[in-house]
């Protein structure tokens, strides 16, 4: 579904640099309303049911704060919600975003010459229809070795805080040390499919 052809509206139910520039380069218009949910509150084993159940969290909790607002009110096309959810897996241990500047350092410093998976999940809302659609994907990302110095810019700009794993992708300071991303078209191709699907609900 092209998406000057749409006709629904989309609520990204995310504060991600990334998310929204994925939706924006897809063609999209959205409004962006974050879920503030504890994410530390909700603990699974495996990696892909965490971020299916976090996701899921995000949207429970934004259609929550909706249902006291008029958003959905008197709108003649459907509206979308889309909440996701990403963490690292490196040596099998789930990472989250650090939590201070001495996690974030050994997080990055681990990635350097080596690789990690990124394990991320989408959920679709239709909030009129109240159907949905999810899934979960894994990634591996391969790395060149990450000079200290790189280290250190990205930790004074607070970057690692802001995402999982403590390492964002696409930042111009990271992306020259990507070696190289296996798989991950995930997040396009999910979107792209659930909107037609759940339109037609």
């Amino acid at each position: 579904m092209a998406a000057a052809e749409s006709c629904f509206k989309i609520i990204l139910g995310s504060s991600s640099m990334a998310r929204q520039r994925i939706l924006a380069e897809m063609g999209y218009e959205f409004t962006i309303m974050t879920a503030d949910i504890d994410e530390k509150s909700i603990r699974k084993e495996k990696p892909e049911d965490l971020v299916t159940a976090l996701a899921e969290a995000k949207a429970n909790a934004i259609m929550a704060r909706l249902q006291h607002t008029d958003i959905l009110e008197n709108v003649a096309c459907p509206t979308l919600l889309i909440t996701a959810d990403t963490v690292v897996v490196y040596k099998g241990t789930i990472r989250e975003k650090p939590c201070n500047e001495d996690e974030a350092r050994e997080f990055i410093k681990g990635y350097s010459g080596g690789h990690a998976a990124v394990v991320g999940s989408v959920l679709v809302t239709n909030l009129n229809s109240g159907a949905s659609k999810g899934g979960w994907e894994t990634a591996e990302v391969y790395f060149h070795d990450i000079p200290n110095e790189v280290i250190d810019s990205l930790i004074d700009e607070g970057i690692p805080f802001k995402v999982a794993g403590g390492l964002m992708l696409e930042h111009p300071l990271t992306l020259p040390f990507v070696d190289a991303v296996v798989s991950f078209v995930f997040f396009r191709c999910f979107i792209a499919l659930s909107f037609y699907i759940l339109c037609e609900t």
